[in-house]
């Protein structure tokens, strides 16, 4: 017997006598395997297996490796992933949200590593999340909703409810449809509504786990407060996720009283989310949001232009890369103690693929997060590449706006961003390896758009991080369907094998000191967020007192324009509301009518400061963009005001027409004027738009306009320019113009250098003096 089990013991070494058992041989047999990093072989024989064809005793160690690889005890480690939407949760369970997730629920961290959390984003603005926070003062809650599924484990399930695996999936598959189930008009009761997302339907489910649901539906349409989420389209996972965060707020709280008693709000929060989290079978502090304090996303692209809002930045195609991002407050962020707690006590932190700027950087802005992070130097710190650059976030280098991102960009971009810097932060990043991936994949790929991110290896290890290249993506999916993501299970099996050898081999050596290539941070957060609810409710006072008046005047067709109206200034936050302080109506005027003089231009609006209304040609309105582009404009004019006393244009002689034309413009007196612009800042504009200040009168400027070269007036530039900053692909003539500032300098052409320098201190006004920046 005694043989038997020393014969066994042999048979079953562990990693680091298994380690050493191959290495002491003077050709080792992990010199066979592919890579030079001995950690990159032990992931590729992790996932591969041994390769076929070697000698008999080669086969024989590197099959006792994988074998101790694979019984590396992992379940009671600690484990801490940050990040937001599906990247995060593909990598802790699967992406929730596709159809095929139910068909295998149970793979990836949350498998491995059962005492897995997420920290999760919550600066998202899209879909229904958006729609939830017009009403709610709440913050996001859907890529909480999305990770909160991901997370649901096996063995809780049949720990608590007695499930078998096949009951278990099923149950899990009815969770998906109901989480998921988005209804487009308002539902009648909570009986047609249990009834519309298949909850009546099944007996899938836990009596327990129906009985919160149903309890969930019925509260939504019994609290006031939660009733008019169900006016909009909705997914009916965030609403009870949002039902449970209210369940024991007592009624008299309204949420205008919720904006006030943040603390109380805070409290229910974390309870509501961890309720669900218990109930549905995922660990108590599976998921925690980032912070518990409303947010939004600002991005600053490198041609000065700022804008608000994670789903606006997301479609935004500026042509030039991202300088930096930043997170708006509502109020002071304060860092939760559980978070803290999980932190600090954390085994493994993995920072989650994901959107660069929407996805973890927002997280590590939340003040305390970074620094505890830091401070935790005992954990293995990883950084999970994204697998593509992305369109509007990636698709320029900072350093090289010609190429698309490297890896090293995607490192400069952390270190620019994240206060601090990156150091502490994380010293290892996790990178696809495409080299089994056959080339028309790849080739499809870029058809798409989509580009993979290169590793530039020894750029990264200037940067004082360690690459590792490994095979994480899902062999099934590619076989399959021709597509590549991250598997969740190939995923867990990387970091077991990563965990392994970081406590079984000597510790890796920084390549250099760290090239610290960020700017300043600067500690003092934006706190001046307007509560994205209390926004809703101003734009709906100053939509309900605008007087709008149509060519055809049906009710339904006022109503359309006014809808337009209200999804107009709430996707462009940037907009103050003072910009609209100018506007008291909309006017349509008929085609036939329009006077408009259309030599220079096809703009069909105008600001008209006799009445204070915008007027637009009848026929814009057929057409949502049209309709926008004409607002936009009319809205910057407006800001001008009634601003002139007169605006001529004379030839410069009347018997040489070929010689041009002057433009003159007078400005009105100070105190006889109504312009949102101060004199100053009016007579700057005007400079920058290249009009001429007389010398003898300071409300006197001109603008020479050669033979029959076209002319933009000051008024329709200034509403172009206003138009363009707020989406760029509503006005490209402006951005045509604005191109010269992505464009290399050239002390060749004076002359561009001038015009590049005056189109960048126009962005900068507007940016500034205009948006306020």
């Amino acid at each position: 017997m005694a043989g038997a089990k020393e014969s066994r013991q042999e048979q079953e070494l562990g990693v680091s006598a298994s380690l050493g058992q191959a290495r002491g041989i003077q050709l080792s047999p992990l010199d066979l395997l592919p890579h030079k990093d001995l950690r990159e072989k032990l992931v590729e024989l992790a996932l591969t297996g041994v390769p076929g064809g070697l000698p008999p005793e080669t086969t024989a160690s590197l099959q006792q490796i994988k074998d101790a690889l694979a019984r590396e005890p992992v379940s009671e480690l600690k484990v801490v992933v940050f990040g937001g939407g599906t990247g995060l949760s593909t990598i802790i369970g699967g992406d929730s949200r596709a159809p095929s997730w139910t068909s295998d629920p149970f793979s990836g961290l949350k498998n491995l590593f059962p005492k897995t959390s997420s920290i999760v984003c919550i600066t998202d603005d899209g879909g229904s999340t958006g729609e939830l926070l017009k009403d709610l003062p709440l913050i996001a809650l859907g890529d909480i909703r999305h990770v909160l599924l991901s997370s649901i484990q096996l063995a809780k399930l049949q720990d608590w409810y007695g499930l078998s695996i096949s009951e278990a999936r099923r149950c899990v598959k009815t969770l998906a449809v109901i989480f998921n189930y988005r209804f487009q008009s308002k539902p009648k009761s909570p009986e047609q509504l249990s009834y519309d997302c298949g909850l009546q339907k099944q007996n899938s489910l836990p009596s327990v786990i129906a009985d919160l649901l149903e309890k969930g539906i019925e509260h939504i349409f019994n609290d006031p407060r939660l009733r008019v989420t169900l006016n909009k389209s909705h997914c009916l996972g965030n609403l009870l996720l949002a039902s449970s965060v209210y369940e024991q707020i007592p009624l008299h709280y309204s949420s205008e009283d919720l904006m006030q008693k943040q603390d109380m709000l805070r409290q229910n929060l974390h309870r509501g989310i961890s309720s669900y989290c218990v109930m549905l079978g995922a660990d108590e502090h599976a998921v925690l949001p980032c912070t518990t304090v409303s947010a939004e996303l600002s991005v600053r692209y490198t041609n000065g232009v700022q804008v608000t809002g994670e789903n606006k930045s997301g479609e935004a195609r500026r042509h030039c890369p991202v300088e930096y991002v930043s997170v708006n407050f509502n109020e002071k962020p304060v860092l939760s103690s559980t978070i803290e707690t999980l932190i600090s006590a954390a085994d493994i932190m993995i920072l989650a693929p994901g959107s660069l700027y929407t996805s973890l950087i927002p997280v590590f802005q939340v003040p305390g997060i970074a620094e505890a992070v830091k401070k935790n130097d005992k954990a293995l710190k990883i950084l999970v590449s994204n697998l593509w650059v992305q369109a509007g976030e990636t698709d320029f280098s900072i350093s090289e706006p010609d190429r698309k991102f490297h890896l090293s960009d995607l490192l400069q971009a952390y270190e620019h961003n994240i206060p601090g810097g990156t150091e502490g932060l994380f010293d290892k990043v996790l990178c696809l390896s495409f080299k089994d991936v056959p080339a028309s994949v790849i080739q499809n790929y870029a058809v798409e758009g989509k580009i993979p991110i290169y590793l530039d290896r020894e750029r990264v290890r200037e940067q004082g991080v360690i690459p590792w290249e490994c095979s994480i993506y899902s062999v099934a999916a590619l076989r399959d369907f021709g597509i590549i993501r991250h598997d969740p299970q190939q995923f867990a099996n990387v970091i077991r094998t990563l965990w392994a050898s970081f406590i079984h081999l000597p510790a890796t050596t920084k390549p250099s000191p760290y090239l610290g290539n960020g700017k300043a941070w600067n500690d003092k957060h934006q706190t001046n967020m307007m509560m994205p609810c209390l926004r809703h409710q101003k734009i709906e006072k100053y939509l309900s007192e605008l007087s709008i008046h149509l060519e055809t005047q049906s009710k339904e067709f006022v109503q359309k324009v006014c809808n337009s109206l209200q999804r107009i200034l709430w996707n462009h936050r940037d907009i103050p509301f003072e910009h609209l302080s100018f506007v008291k109506g909309v006017q349509g005027i008929a085609t036939e009518e329009w006077k408009r003089n259309q030599n220079w231009d096809k703009v069909y609006s105008f600001y008209d400061p006799n009445d204070s209304c915008v007027k637009i040609r009848q026929d814009q309105f057929d057409s949502e963009r049209s309709f926008e582009i004409a607002f936009l404009v009319a809205l910057g004019q407006s800001l001008l005001g009634d601003y002139a006393e007169s605006k001529k244009i004379l030839k410069i002689d009347p018997g040489f027409p070929q010689l041009g034309k002057v433009y003159h413009l007078r400005l009105k007196q100070s105190e006889d004027m109504c312009c949102y612009f101060s004199p100053k800042n009016l007579a700057e504009f005007l400079q920058l738009s290249r009009m001429v200040q007389a010398p003898d009168n300071p409300k006197h400027f001109t603008r020479v306009v050669n033979g029959n070269e076209g002319f933009t007036p000051p008024g329709l530039l200034f509403g172009l320019i206003y138009a363009w900053y707020l989406d760029n692909r509503f006005a490209s003539n402006i951005e045509y113009k604005m191109a010269v500032i992505r464009i290399d300098r050239s002390d060749l052409i004076p002359e561009q250098v001038r015009m590049r320098n005056r189109r960048k201190k126009l962005t900068d006004f507007f940016r500034e003096i205009v948006f306020g920046y």
